[in-house]
Order: C-alpha cells, then structure tokens, then sequence
C-alpha cells in the first residue's frame, strides 16, 4: 500500500451533516463535501492487510484496497476504472449502501474501518466531473433483443451489461420516468434524482432504451429473445388490527412515492406537500427501518409537530457483541441522519388497535412486549406481552413502515405465467431463468426486499446468465453464484 503507516497516523473521518435547522428547510442532500486531501487521508488508512475480507464483505467484491491505494497515490482515473470493473453504479452504492465492506474491514477489528463507502462516492464524483465517465459502446451487434422490465438499480444493471454484450436491450417502467425505488421511494435528502438523471443520460448514450408508463403484455415474447424480470418487492405488509380502516393510516411507499413525485414535478425544486402530508401533525411511524426513517426525515421536514417510531423488535446493542463476530454483519443499533434530526424512537414496542373521530384516525393503542430466548435448537423467540403497559398515544398521521411481502405477481409476472415460491417472489434456477424459457428474474423480485447492492449484483449476474442461454457462452463478469452449467436453450 503507498502509506503502510496511514491507518496509525489518521482518524477515520467522514463528511459533516448540515446543521439539522438549515437542512430540514429543504430535502437536499444531508451530508456536505470533503477536502480532497482529507479524502487522501483517509485512502491511507486501509491497510495492507494481506486478506482483504472487504471484498467477501461486499456482494460486489469489490476491489476496496486497489481504489484505496490509486486514490492515495492521486490517480483518480485508475482508481474509477477499477471501481467501475465490479459496480455499475458507484454513485447509489455511494450514498445509499450500509457498507457491508466496512464491517468486514481488518482495521475495525480493533479501531474504526476505513471510510470505504465514502472514498467509492468521492471517486465516482470526481470521474464524472473529470470527464472520466463516458457512454460505453459496444464493438459488434448480436442482432438478439432483450426486454428489461422495471428500472431499478437491478434492471439498470441487467440493461447496461446487456447492452455492453451487444445486444439490443429495453428497459420498461410502469412509472412515469425510470429510476424504480431510486426515484421514487428514496428521498432526495438521501439521493438528489439528478444522480439518477445522470446515469440514465449515460444509459441511453449508450443505446439502452426506454420505455415508461408501461406495464408489458404476454406478447412480449413474441418480440424479444429474452426477457429480465426486475419488478422489485412492492407489496407492503399490512398491519390487520382494529381501526386499520380509518382514513390517515398510510403505507410508507405511498406517503415517500407521493413527496418524491412531488418534488420531481417542480423544476425549481420548491416544497410542495401532497394529500398525505405531516404538516401540524403528530405522525407516528410504525417500523424501524431505513423506509421508516426515510418516512421520519420527510415528516420532519414537512414540518410536524412531533413523530414517533415504534419498533416491535429490542433496542440494539450499540456495538458488535461476542455472538455476531468479525467478519460478520453485526445486529447493532444504527442511527440515520433522520433520526438525528427528531422525534422519538421506542423499542419492544406493539400496536394493538387505532381510534378515530369522523372516521379519521386520532390515537393508537398500545403495549410493551418482551422477547424469550430460545431454550432449544431450531427454536423461535416468542413475543409475551405485559398488559400493564397499555398505553394511548395521539396520532393525525400513522405511516406503516413494515417491510415487503415479495413482487406484485398480478401483472407481467402473472401474465408471463412465471412461477413463484412460497414466500411470492419469482422462482428461478441459479441460472436466474424462470420456469418460463426465456424469461429470467433479478433483484428483490427473486431474492426478496434486499439491499441496493444485492441488486446490482442480481442484475450483473442474470445478465451474464442471459447473454450465455442467448449466445452458448458469455464473457460478463459474474461474481455471486451465478450457475452457468444450467443454461441450456
């Protein structure tokens, strides 16, 4: 590595947040550029550690240490070429990934990881402001055509490397412009959508096309060699209890769809809030995580009175404990910039029914649980409620933040006559084809609700399945698990 010594001579740093009363006047992005030699700094701080479990850490595997030394040594465009060998799209992973890499660190066995997740944003940002970044075309036409549908970060990925294999690829989007959940489910507080706009100009340069409003028929088949299912996990769980059908009651997609729609259809970027709006309201939020801190960010910033989250599940312990060990994903309490901003957080807690007035809902009960300890192999914790708590709390606004049940399997996927498992996500072989011949499947619509990161690295994947059941073989890269040996046309 070119500093040996930079991790006992630097602290890990990362950017500072806007002060909380400055940015929740607007939803722009939270956290505010670095200095270029902080940056450097912090480069020199991964280590040359022999084994870099950063890589294992990563579904991308990416290649941590190498752009870590580039940066450090101040050859950025080295550092995005070897950024841009495993990620499609450093700029969402940048913003919006947990940093599974950074858990997985050498250095935090015994101090702070490196800022990995912050050096893959700085590189990406300065190759495109660099002119580093440019439409990718491929050398020959396959003359095969390969219908995408849905443009989140796994069909987006799927598309580029489709495209980047020649063949002749388009991207289908029920909604009014692409993006999938990057527009329209995350707030532009976490990601500004020119981010996305900046990609898809790329996208299309390189001769993806795309098709919006558009929710494709059976026929489909008939007018492409192949198809890639990447509809994402869009049905919410509901919370079926006494008073759930009063009005004010909201899915957090719906109420985080209709503020990112809202800001996407002004030009100047000015605030305008929706039908359901948290304005002068004591909003709880039902659901502890990332959606529901997006949900408790939007609210804030809408400018309620107060907001509340309920989380059935314990309080994390603040750091790693002995039975979730490095390398591994540690269960350990997280607290977002959202969090940081307001509002309450409350743990073991349960909803056991809302009231209303005019048929509009005004409070929800609830009680405290606790969670026994499985006595013996194979067996479940189970939830004992203690009565005593029942407590009543005001509520104008209630927002269910209870995760997805799998894919909508009503429209293509049903109309494609594609299989799902027992829990309603796509089924496929671990060459990500569907029970259909010709159909695959990627993303949270074959692994279920998942990261950004396993997306991209679904769609990576599937499109090197696709390009070898299309072509006898493929020359994608292909990284987790992908089965090959199953392709058969």
């Amino acid at each position: 590595m070119g500093k040996i010594t930079g991790f006992m001579e630097y602290d890990r740093e990362t950017p500072q947040p806007r002060p909380v009363e400055e940015r929740l006047k607007d939803f722009k992005e939270v956290y505010q550029p670095m200095d270029e030699r902080k940056i450097i700094q912090q480069a020199a701080r991964c280590m040359d550690c022999g084994v870099p479990f950063c890589h294992s850490g990563c579904p991308l595997g990416n290649l941590c240490p190498e752009w870590n030394d580039l940066v450090y040594r101040g050859q950025w465009e080295k550092a995005w070429e070897r950024l841009s060998a495993t990620n499609n799209f450093p700029e969402f992973t940048g913003r919006l990934c947990p940093a599974l890499c950074e858990e997985s660190c050498v250095l935090g066995i015994h101090e702070a990881p490196t800022a990995i997740e912050l050096i893959e944003k700085t590189i990406i940002e300065y190759a495109f402001q660099h002119g580093y970044v440019k439409p990718v075309l491929p050398q020959v036409r396959t003359g095969r055509r390969v219908a995408v549908v849905g443009s989140g970060p796994a069909g987006l990925a799927a598309a580029q490397q489709l495209n980047r294999a020649g063949h002749e690829v388009m991207v289908f989007e029920k909604n009014e412009k692409p993006g999938g959940l990057l527009r329209y489910g995350i707030p532009d507080f976490k990601l500004e959508k020119w981010v996305i706009d900046r990609r898809l100009e790329v996208l299309s340069a390189e001769g993806v096309k795309f098709v919006t409003n558009t929710d494709p028929a059976a026929e489909i088949l008939k007018e492409f060699d192949a198809v890639v299912l990447a509809t994402g996990s869009g049905r919410p769980r509901d919370l079926p209890i006494p008073g759930r059908e009063l009005s004010g009651i909201h899915f957090a997609l719906d109420y985080l769809t209709q503020q990112n729609r809202l800001l996407g259809s002004k030009a100047d970027g000015s605030q305008q809030w929706g039908k359901i709006n948290a304005k002068g309201k004591s909003v709880i939020v039902i659901g502890g995580g990332d959606t529901g801190s997006d949900c408790v960010g939007t609210a804030l910033r809408q400018g309620a009175d107060a907001v509340h989250s309920f989380e059935l599940m314990p309080m994390p312990p603040k750091a790693r404990t002995e039975d979730q060990p490095w390398p591994f994903w540690p269960m350990k309490l997280r607290t977002s910039s959202s969090h940081k901003e307001g509002g309450d957080r409350f743990w073991s807690i349960l909803t056991k029914g809302f009231k209303g007035y005019n048929g509009h809902v005004r409070s929800l009960t609830t009680v405290n649980v606790e969670w026994t300890k499985p006595t013996r192999r194979g067996e479940r914790p189970q939830l004992r409620e203690n009565p005593s708590t029942q407590q009543e709390w005001h509520a104008d606004l209630v927002l269910l933040a209870l995760g997805f049940l799998g894919p909508e399997t009503d429209g293509v996927i049903a109309r494609l006559g594609v299989s799902v498992d027992e829990r309603s996500n796509i089924r496929t072989g671990r060459d990500y084809q569907t029970n259909v011949p010709g159909v695959f499947a990627a993303g949270d619509s074959r692994r279920g609700q998942s990261l950004i990161v396993w997306a991209i690295t679904e769609g990576r994947d599937c499109a090197a399945a696709v390009d070898a059941w299309l072509m006898g073989a493929t020359s994608l890269p292909k990284f987790q698990g992908v089965d090959l040996t199953e392709v058969k046309r």
